[in-house]
Protein backbone atom coordinates (compact mmCIF):
# COMPACT_ATOMS: atom_id res chain seq x y z
CA UNK A 1 0.00 0.00 0.00
CA UNK A 2 1.47 2.99 -1.06
CA UNK A 3 1.76 5.80 1.81
CA UNK A 4 1.94 9.82 1.17
CA UNK A 5 5.28 11.96 1.86
CA UNK A 6 8.66 10.71 2.23
CA UNK A 7 10.15 8.34 4.42
CA UNK A 8 12.17 9.09 7.69
CA UNK A 9 15.81 8.81 8.12
CA UNK A 10 16.62 4.69 9.83
CA UNK A 11 13.35 3.72 8.43
CA UNK A 12 12.83 0.44 6.87
CA UNK A 13 11.30 0.29 3.65
CA UNK A 14 10.90 -2.73 0.83
CA UNK A 15 12.38 -1.59 -2.11
CA UNK A 16 12.72 -3.03 -6.17
CA UNK A 17 16.01 -2.67 -7.77
CA UNK A 18 15.57 -0.91 -10.82
CA UNK A 19 19.38 -0.52 -12.50
CA UNK A 20 22.71 -1.51 -11.19
CA UNK A 21 25.92 0.38 -11.82
CA UNK A 22 29.69 0.22 -10.79
CA UNK A 23 28.76 2.56 -7.96
CA UNK A 24 25.63 1.87 -6.63
CA UNK A 25 21.75 0.54 -7.31
CA UNK A 26 18.98 2.96 -8.36
CA UNK A 27 15.86 1.16 -6.22
CA UNK A 28 12.13 2.53 -6.38
CA UNK A 29 10.39 2.41 -2.77
CA UNK A 30 7.45 0.04 -3.04
CA UNK A 31 5.67 1.76 -0.26
CA UNK A 32 6.19 5.75 -1.48
CA UNK A 33 4.83 5.30 -5.12
CA UNK A 34 7.44 4.09 -6.36
CA UNK A 35 10.33 7.63 -5.01
CA UNK A 36 13.66 6.70 -6.34
CA UNK A 37 16.64 6.27 -3.72
CA UNK A 38 19.94 5.06 -4.73
CA UNK A 39 22.41 2.55 -2.32
CA UNK A 40 25.88 3.42 -3.11
CA UNK A 41 28.25 0.46 -3.50
CA UNK A 42 29.74 1.33 0.33
CA UNK A 43 26.29 0.25 1.42
CA UNK A 44 25.68 -2.84 -0.87
CA UNK A 45 27.72 -5.04 1.68
CA UNK A 46 30.14 -4.91 4.75
CA UNK A 47 33.24 -4.92 3.05
CA UNK A 48 34.72 -4.92 0.04
CA UNK A 49 32.38 -5.40 -2.56
CA UNK A 50 34.28 -6.42 -6.05
CA UNK A 51 31.24 -7.17 -8.02
CA UNK A 52 28.11 -5.15 -7.10
CA UNK A 53 25.92 -7.93 -8.72
CA UNK A 54 27.22 -10.47 -6.30
CA UNK A 55 24.92 -8.84 -4.05
CA UNK A 56 22.16 -7.13 -5.68
CA UNK A 57 19.99 -7.80 -9.56
CA UNK A 58 17.79 -6.18 -11.15
CA UNK A 59 14.12 -6.71 -10.22
CA UNK A 60 15.15 -8.05 -7.00
CA UNK A 61 12.57 -7.13 -3.87
CA UNK A 62 15.36 -6.43 -1.27
CA UNK A 63 14.98 -4.18 2.52
CA UNK A 64 17.11 -0.92 2.92
CA UNK A 65 17.43 1.42 5.81
CA UNK A 66 16.90 5.07 4.91
CA UNK A 67 20.23 7.38 5.45
CA UNK A 68 19.22 10.53 4.10
CA UNK A 69 16.15 12.14 2.44
CA UNK A 70 16.45 15.54 0.41
CA UNK A 71 12.61 16.36 -0.41
CA UNK A 72 14.17 19.10 -2.63
CA UNK A 73 15.84 17.17 -4.94
CA UNK A 74 13.97 14.31 -4.79
CA UNK A 75 16.73 12.22 -3.48
CA UNK A 76 16.96 9.25 -1.03
CA UNK A 77 20.18 7.73 0.06
CA UNK A 78 19.63 3.48 1.23
CA UNK A 79 21.88 1.20 3.02
CA UNK A 80 21.26 -2.64 2.55
CA UNK A 81 23.82 -3.83 4.44
CA UNK A 82 22.97 -2.05 7.71
CA UNK A 83 19.56 -4.51 7.71
CA UNK A 84 19.87 -7.52 9.72
CA UNK A 85 18.05 -11.00 8.79
CA UNK A 86 15.29 -10.30 11.70
CA UNK A 87 14.90 -7.04 10.44
CA UNK A 88 14.10 -8.11 6.75
CA UNK A 89 12.06 -10.95 7.36
CA UNK A 90 10.45 -8.47 9.72
CA UNK A 91 9.76 -5.59 7.19
CA UNK A 92 8.74 -8.17 4.32
CA UNK A 93 5.77 -9.77 6.45
CA UNK A 94 4.80 -6.17 7.56
CA UNK A 95 4.53 -5.12 4.00
CA UNK A 96 3.10 -8.62 3.01
CA UNK A 97 -0.13 -8.14 5.46
CA UNK A 98 0.05 -4.40 4.26
CA UNK A 99 -0.91 -5.55 0.80
CA UNK A 100 -3.94 -7.94 2.61
CA UNK A 101 -4.67 -4.62 3.85
CA UNK A 102 -4.86 -2.54 1.08
CA UNK A 103 -7.54 -5.24 -0.66
CA UNK A 104 -9.49 -5.46 2.54
CA UNK A 105 -9.78 -2.00 2.57
CA UNK A 106 -10.90 -1.33 -1.06
CA UNK A 107 -12.95 -4.08 -0.24
CA UNK A 108 -14.90 -2.06 2.30
CA UNK A 109 -14.89 1.06 0.59
CA UNK A 110 -16.88 -0.66 -2.65
CA UNK A 111 -19.19 -2.11 0.03
CA UNK A 112 -19.58 1.34 1.62
CA UNK A 113 -19.57 3.58 -1.35
CA UNK A 114 -16.67 5.36 -0.52
CA UNK A 115 -15.15 7.24 -3.25
CA UNK A 116 -11.40 6.81 -3.88
CA UNK A 117 -10.20 10.77 -2.15
CA UNK A 118 -12.54 9.63 0.86
CA UNK A 119 -10.98 6.79 0.96
CA UNK A 120 -7.15 8.35 0.96
CA UNK A 121 -8.14 10.40 3.54
CA UNK A 122 -9.17 7.48 5.92
CA UNK A 123 -5.60 5.45 4.51
CA UNK A 124 -3.68 8.52 5.36
CA UNK A 125 -5.81 8.94 9.07
CA UNK A 126 -5.14 5.25 9.75
CA UNK A 127 -1.11 5.43 9.27
CA UNK A 128 -1.28 8.28 11.91
CA UNK A 129 -3.21 6.73 14.48
CA UNK A 130 -2.32 3.04 14.40
CA UNK A 131 1.17 3.45 11.65
CA UNK A 132 -0.60 1.04 9.30
CA UNK A 133 -3.55 0.13 7.51
CA UNK A 134 -3.07 -3.73 9.10
CA UNK A 135 -2.68 -2.31 12.66
CA UNK A 136 -6.32 -0.73 12.22
CA UNK A 137 -8.06 -4.18 11.17
CA UNK A 138 -6.36 -5.69 14.23
CA UNK A 139 -7.22 -3.11 16.55
CA UNK A 140 -10.69 -2.95 15.49
CA UNK A 141 -10.82 -6.70 15.91
CA UNK A 142 -9.83 -6.53 19.48
CA UNK A 143 -11.14 -3.33 20.31
CA UNK A 144 -14.30 -3.05 18.28
CA UNK A 145 -15.41 0.00 16.61
CA UNK A 146 -14.72 2.44 18.85
CA UNK A 147 -11.17 2.78 18.22
CA UNK A 148 -12.22 3.59 14.53
CA UNK A 149 -14.64 6.18 15.47
CA UNK A 150 -13.09 7.93 17.81
CA UNK A 151 -10.36 9.77 15.18
CA UNK A 152 -13.07 9.97 12.73
CA UNK A 153 -14.38 7.14 10.68
CA UNK A 154 -17.63 6.89 10.12
CA UNK A 155 -19.81 4.17 12.30
CA UNK A 156 -20.82 2.38 8.90
CA UNK A 157 -17.19 2.00 7.52
CA UNK A 158 -15.70 1.32 11.06
CA UNK A 159 -18.38 -1.85 11.53
CA UNK A 160 -17.12 -3.15 7.90
CA UNK A 161 -13.76 -2.99 8.56
CA UNK A 162 -14.48 -4.76 12.13
CA UNK A 163 -17.00 -7.33 9.79
CA UNK A 164 -13.54 -7.99 7.41
CA UNK A 165 -11.15 -8.26 9.72
CA UNK A 166 -13.37 -10.40 12.09
CA UNK A 167 -13.90 -12.99 8.76
CA UNK A 168 -9.87 -12.77 7.69
CA UNK A 169 -7.59 -11.89 10.37
CA UNK A 170 -6.75 -15.27 12.50
CA UNK A 171 -7.35 -15.52 16.25
CA UNK A 172 -4.12 -14.50 18.37
CA UNK A 173 -3.27 -17.71 20.61
CA UNK A 174 -0.71 -18.39 22.95
CA UNK A 175 0.81 -22.52 23.47
CA UNK A 176 2.13 -23.48 26.84
CA UNK A 177 2.63 -26.35 29.22
CA UNK A 178 3.52 -27.47 32.07
CA UNK A 179 3.66 -31.26 33.93
CA UNK A 180 2.25 -32.70 36.61
CA UNK A 181 3.39 -36.12 38.45
CA UNK A 182 0.40 -38.22 39.79
CA UNK A 183 1.03 -40.78 42.12
CA UNK A 184 -1.24 -43.80 43.85
CA UNK A 185 -0.27 -46.44 46.09
CA UNK A 186 -3.74 -48.50 45.79
CA UNK A 187 -3.90 -51.67 43.48
CA UNK A 188 -6.31 -49.72 40.68
CA UNK A 189 -4.16 -46.69 41.13
CA UNK A 190 -4.01 -46.26 37.36
CA UNK A 191 -7.75 -45.75 37.32
CA UNK A 192 -7.95 -43.11 39.72
CA UNK A 193 -5.00 -41.28 37.79
CA UNK A 194 -6.97 -41.54 34.46
CA UNK A 195 -10.26 -40.11 36.23
CA UNK A 196 -7.85 -37.42 37.70
CA UNK A 197 -6.45 -36.39 34.13
CA UNK A 198 -10.17 -36.64 32.60
CA UNK A 199 -11.41 -34.21 35.26
CA UNK A 200 -8.43 -31.74 34.41
CA UNK A 201 -8.58 -32.06 30.82
CA UNK A 202 -12.51 -31.20 30.79
CA UNK A 203 -12.09 -27.55 32.60
CA UNK A 204 -14.79 -25.31 30.35
CA UNK A 205 -12.83 -22.42 30.12
CA UNK A 206 -14.67 -21.07 26.75
CA UNK A 207 -14.69 -22.77 23.16
CA UNK A 208 -11.26 -20.89 22.85
CA UNK A 209 -8.91 -22.60 25.00
CA UNK A 210 -8.05 -26.35 24.16
CA UNK A 211 -6.51 -28.37 27.06
CA UNK A 212 -4.53 -31.62 25.67
CA UNK A 213 -2.95 -34.14 28.50
CA UNK A 214 -0.59 -36.71 27.22
CA UNK A 215 1.46 -39.27 29.34
CA UNK A 216 5.21 -38.62 29.39
CA UNK A 217 7.05 -41.44 31.50
CA UNK A 218 5.47 -42.13 35.25
CA UNK A 219 4.76 -40.33 37.15
CA UNK A 220 4.49 -37.62 34.73
CA UNK A 221 1.54 -35.80 32.24
CA UNK A 222 2.05 -33.46 30.28
CA UNK A 223 -0.35 -30.65 30.08
CA UNK A 224 -0.73 -28.95 26.85
CA UNK A 225 -3.08 -25.52 26.77
CA UNK A 226 -3.81 -23.13 23.87
CA UNK A 227 -5.69 -20.11 24.57
CA UNK A 228 -6.01 -16.44 23.46
CA UNK A 229 -3.41 -15.02 25.66
CA UNK A 230 -0.77 -15.72 28.09
CA UNK A 231 -2.66 -14.87 31.18
CA UNK A 232 -5.34 -17.13 30.54
CA UNK A 233 -3.18 -19.92 29.35
CA UNK A 234 -0.86 -19.48 32.60
CA UNK A 235 -4.52 -19.23 34.71
CA UNK A 236 -5.96 -22.60 32.54
CA UNK A 237 -2.61 -24.65 33.22
CA UNK A 238 -2.83 -24.05 36.76
CA UNK A 239 -6.45 -24.74 37.18
CA UNK A 240 -5.79 -28.04 35.15
CA UNK A 241 -2.58 -29.24 37.23
CA UNK A 242 -5.16 -28.07 40.43
CA UNK A 243 -7.93 -29.67 39.78
CA UNK A 244 -5.86 -33.77 38.65
CA UNK A 245 -3.51 -33.01 42.23
CA UNK A 246 -7.13 -32.91 44.25
CA UNK A 247 -8.55 -35.74 42.84
CA UNK A 248 -6.10 -37.63 43.54
CA UNK A 249 -5.43 -36.39 46.79
CA UNK A 250 -9.14 -37.19 47.56
CA UNK A 251 -8.37 -40.80 46.55
CA UNK A 252 -4.98 -41.31 48.98
CA UNK A 253 -2.41 -40.12 46.20
CA UNK A 254 -0.36 -37.02 45.69
CA UNK A 255 0.24 -34.99 43.59
CA UNK A 256 2.74 -32.02 41.96
CA UNK A 257 2.92 -29.29 39.37
CA UNK A 258 6.08 -28.10 37.73
CA UNK A 259 5.65 -25.56 35.22
CA UNK A 260 8.71 -26.79 33.20
CA UNK A 261 9.94 -30.54 33.21
CA UNK A 262 13.03 -31.61 34.67
CA UNK A 263 13.84 -33.61 31.74
CA UNK A 264 13.60 -30.69 29.03
CA UNK A 265 15.71 -28.56 30.97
Amino acid sequence: MERSGWPEADELVVCTVKKVTDFGAFVELDEYGGKEGLIHISEVASGWVKYIRDHVREGQKIVCKVLYVDTAKHHIDLSLKDVNEHQRREKIQQWKNEQKAEKWIQYAAKVTKIGNDDLNKIISTLYERFGSVYAAFEKSRMSGTSSLTEIGISKEFAEMIKKVAEENLKKPQVDIAGYVDLISPLNDGIEHIKRALVAAGGINDGEEVKIDIMYTGAPRYRIHVVAPDYKKAENVLKKSAQVAIKAIEKEGGTGKFHRYSEQNT
